[in-house]
C-alpha cells in the first residue's frame, strides 16, 4: 500500500488470504516518498517467490503502475477512496496504463475482489487453491439458491 491510511481498505485483502491460506507480504511504500524502496522491492519480488502483487493507492496512485514497470509479477491494482472525486481519480490512474505495462484493476475499495483474483491466477499452478476456490464459489451459489425473502 502506498500509506497506512490505505490499511482498512486493504485489510480485506488480508482476511481473504487468511482464509485460503496463502501467505502474504503486507508493506508500506510509496511510489512517491520510497521510489528507491519501491525498486529494490518490486523488482525483486519475482525472485523472492512472489506470484502476484496487490497494490492499493489512493489520490494520484501511481503504486500499481510504477511497481509494474519493475516487475513483470503481475500487478493488480485497488483503487483506494479519496477525499476527492469519489476515487475516480484513481481508478482511472490504474486503468490508463501505457501499452506494454498492464495493471489489472478492481473497483474502488476492491481488495477483497482484488485477492481473489491474485488466488485465480495462483490456482492455475496450485490444485489445492483451484480446489479452495472452487469450493468457495460452490459455497457463493449455494447461499444465493437457498436465500429465502
Amino acid at each position: 500500500m502506498g500509506s497506512t491510511s490505505d490499511l482498512e481498505v486493504m485489510s480485506a485483502a488480508f482476511k481473504v488470504f487468511d482464509e485460503f491460506g496463502v501467505e502474504y507480504e503486507k508493506r508500506v511504500i510509496s511510489a512517491h516518498r520510497a521510489p528507491k524502496l519501491l525498486f529494490e522491492w518490486a523488482s525483486g519480488a519475482k525472485d523472492r517467490g512472489i506470484d502476484v502483487i496487490i497494490a492499493g493507492a489512493g489520490g494520484a496512485a501511481h503504486l500499481p503502475g510504477v511497481t509494474a514497470a519493475m516487475t513483470i509479477v503481475p500487478v493488480i491494482g485497488v483503487p483506494i477512496l479519496g477525499k476527492c472525486f469519489g476515487g475516480l481519480d484513481s481508478l482511472l490512474s490504474m486503468v490508463q496504463m501505457p501499452s506494454g505495462i498492464p495493471v489489472a484493476t478492481v473497483a474502488v475499495n476492491g481488495a477483497k475482489n482484488a485477492a481473489l483474483l491474485a488466488i485465480s491466477i495462483m490456482a492455475l499452478s496450485d490444485k489445492r487453491l483451484s480446489e479452495k476456490l472452487l469450493e468457495f464459489r460452490k459455497k457463493q451459489t449455494e447461499a444465493i439458491e437457498n436465500t429465502q425473502i
